[in-house]
């Protein structure tokens, strides 16, 4: 959240107390400069500045035969610039160095650039690691202090990051990992050491990844737009090792369920409820056979009801299990050979096109 720069800070004003005769002008020496009034101008924001003292002083002290005082100062600088990091690595920042009196207010002083916008040399062939200089721009904006108004000359500077580095580190690393990842869809459900291997490897990589861009990456204090690519690409990895356990364990279900078909046929439990009815009213002796007909005939009724109850719930249970039940768990690897791609896709598209 800040930029070192080095300016050379060049002043200009005008002390009729120093007129002289002649048309030319006079370098001082810069210990002079405790002689002369200066403006007590300061860098706002800044954290840590100070003055190139080899082999002396850089300072120029000059004077000129109208009154006019050139004073120039070579001066690195450290400043705060407050930098909104949500579309990082594609953002774009504008940062400002202020200048403002320090004790002057705006009675006192008053600052001007004197050639507008030509008064800032240096940025149009500044070459930066990670930034591109888009633009810049001065004005002439008011410090509010509770000692007074103090006047600010400032320059705006907007900072274009370099996103090439960041694709090839990060972007493209992490999309051949998701691609990679695609590959166990192509190898049988059978081998599962194969399968299990590429789905673990995969995530491990990815974690790498994440964790290397977190100790080099910036930390703030919003979700940047690196974290959700590696985030989706995680998601997607993960997936992928998700979906083979899905389909291995369909296809257990799925031979468990043919060999439970071959065993025990579908409705045998029915007809063995039936004969149990038909034993109970066979096992009736002739004594109570007038007295217990009424009773075996509303019992058998109750009892075919609550069996036909039960029937149904158990019909809309398989119903329901069916419904979530793969009949060919083979159709699941060919099913995300297409889905995976394609979302991957869909994905990429909606974040390239709300990020740029």
């Amino acid at each position: 959240m800040d930029y070192t720069s080095t300016i050379f800070l060049r002043q200009r004003w005008l002390d009729e107390r120093l007129v002289f005769e002649g048309n030319t002008s006079i370098t001082l020496d810069p210990r002079l400069v405790q002689l002369l009034w200066v403006p007590d101008t300061y860098i706002v924001d800044s954290k840590k500045s100070f003055l190139h003292d080899v082999t002396v002083d850089n300072r120029l002290v000059r004077l000129y035969s109208n009154g006019t005082v050139l004073y120039a100062l070579r001066i690195t600088t450290t400043v705060a610039c407050n930098m909104d990091l949500t579309k990082y690595p594609m953002d774009r920042q504008t940062c400002k160095l202020q200048l403002e009196s320090w004790g002057y207010n705006d009675k006192d002083l008053v600052y001007k650039w004197m050639r507008g916008n030509d008064s800032v040399r240096g940025m149009d062939n500044l070459q930066l690691a990670q930034y591109t200089v888009e633009k810049y721009y001065i004005n002439i904006t008011t410090g509010m202090d509770e000692t007074g108004t103090y006047p600010r000359p400032t320059l705006y500077f907007v900072l274009k990051r370099n996103i090439i580095y960041f694709i090839l580190e990060t972007y493209i690393p992490s999309s051949l990992l998701v691609v990679l990842s695609w590959i166990s869809f192509w190898i049988s459900r059978t081998s599962v050491p194969a399968r299990t291997c590429f789905g673990v490897t995969t995530v491990l990589s990815m974690t790498t990844i994440l964790m290397g861009s977190r100790s080099t990456l910036p930390t703030a204090n919003c979700i940047k737009a690196i974290d959700v690519y590696l985030g989706i690409c995680f998601a997607f990895i993960f997936g992928a090792l998700l979906e083979y356990a899905v389909t291995h364990y369909c296809s257990e279900k799925h031979a468990a369920r043919k060999e439970r078909e071959k065993k025990i046929p579908p409705e045998e439990w029915q007809d063995n409820a039936v004969i149990l009815v038909n034993n109970e009213c066979k096992e009736m002796t002739k004594e109570d056979k007038i007295d217990n007909n009424l009773k075996s005939e509303i019992g058998t009724n109750h009892f075919k009801v609550n069996l036909g109850f039960w029937l149904k719930i158990r019909e809309q249970l398989n119903m329901s299990i069916s419904f979530f039940t793969v009949g060919n768990p083979e159709n699941i690897d060919h099913y995300s050979r297409v889905a995976f791609p394609l979302l991957f896709l869909i994905v990429n598209l909606f974040y390239w096109l709300y990020y740029l």
